[in-house]
């Protein structure tokens, strides 16, 4: 008998959860949107300082593009609003502990916002099932982040926006690729062994 899953267009891996009924449907939904705030809130103290930028490397973006594909656009978009209005209420769980609004990097935040709900919506169009739509997934995810954090550097600290790329971008390339090839292998290896559904 095959293991093969079955799936249909539409699922995300959460969907692959268990819930008989709608009650116990809203509670893994909650489950999920709380575990993808704190996971993205964990994932930010991993940061690394870049020499000559406000921007650290960090957890955080990957971890965002992850709970996005993973949850879908609705549980996605959940988690991650959670995770900013805590962390603007003073959670410390932005990079390296931060908290509060308006710091030069809070536009990647907005921006891991809206990149949750776009890889979510691909996510439930198969965009994680493959290693090369999964490819086309995360750079459609991190070009979100930063066509919102960057203008957002360059707007917050008064630096030209040439300035901004070179200081909020250029340097997270390589890192951003590493992160992408991460995902490559851990999404569609998480739905070839994902559980029988159907």
């Amino acid at each position: 008998m095959s293991t093969a899953v079955l799936t249909s267009p539409g699922e995300v891996l959460a969907d692959l959860l268990p819930a008989t009924t709608a009650s116990r449907a809203r509670v893994r939904d909650a489950a999920l949107v709380l575990g993808g705030a704190a996971l993205t809130g964990i994932a930010a103290q991993i940061a690394v300082p870049v020499p000559g930028s406000p921007v650290p490397v960090t957890g955080q973006t990957f971890a965002a593009l992850l709970v996005g594909a993973s949850l879908g656009t609705r549980r996605g978009l959940l988690s991650l609003a959670l995770y900013a209005l805590a962390g603007m209420a003073g959670m410390p769980w932005f990079a390296g502990g931060a908290s509060g609004a308006g710091g030069a990097t809070f536009g990647y935040i907005m921006g891991m916002l809206l990149a949750a709900g776009l890889v979510g919506a691909l996510a439930r169009r198969g965009g994680d099932r493959s290693v090369l739509r999964t490819a086309a997934t995360m750079a459609a995810g991190t070009a979100v982040i930063y066509a919102v954090g960057v203008p957002y550097l360059a707007l917050s600290t008064g630096m030209p926006f040439g300035q901004a790329v070179a200081v909020g971008l250029v340097p997270f390339l390589i890192g951003d690729a590493l992160k992408a090839a991460l995902a490559m292998g851990a999404l569609p290896t998480a739905w070839k062994l994902a559980p029988h559904c159907g």
